[in-house]
């Protein structure tokens, strides 16, 4: 079993304590590591099903499901548990992350957040601002959406890139 998902197109992701190793689209996912960093998904293998892509902070994982759906784990601080939101992660096109925070870039061209609101996790305070965003690209505590009119939206530590 080992031999054969070696064959085939494989992703690898790190935390800073912990790995994922995945095939796109199958329903298998191997974590190991430090289980408080991601290394333990056995509370959300069931829903670890058609695997698209996967992000990591420092201490969590988020993959990125062919349902458009989205599955975190690991270090909540870190973005590990994603429930507050877990209603708005449909239709996900992209998820981009910090050190400690995932920011989720919809269809509709609106962004969700969650994790560690210093490093970008939350946007409520630009959240009218975040509309029909075609890309998101993040530094270690910020992220940073290109809209639709060429203009940028920053968020999240200021010394790292938040406050442009």
């Amino acid at each position: 079993d080992q031999l054969s998902a070696l064959s085939q197109k494989v992703g690898l992701m790190a935390t800073s304590g912990a790995f994922a190793l995945w095939c796109p689209g199958d329903e298998r996912i191997l974590t190991w590591g430090d289980q408080e960093l991601g290394g333990d998904s056995s509370e959300v293998r069931d829903q670890l099903i058609g695997v698209q892509q996967l992000q990591a902070t420092r201490g969590a994982f988020a993959a990125q499901l062919a349902d458009g759906s989205v599955v975190t784990w690991g270090d909540p601080d870190d973005g590990g548990d994603s429930s507050h939101v877990q209603a708005q992660l449909v239709r996900v096109q992209s998820v981009m992350a910090t050190d400690h925070a995932f920011a989720a870039l919809l269809a509709d061209g609106s962004v969700v957040t969650w994790g560690d609101p210093v490093s970008g996790g939350d946007s409520s305070h630009i959240e009218d601002q975040l509309r029909n965003v075609q890309h998101v690209e993040a530094t270690k505590a910020a992220f940073a959406a290109l809209l639709a009119t060429g203009s940028l939206v920053t968020w999240g530590h200021p010394c790292r890139g938040g406050d442009s």
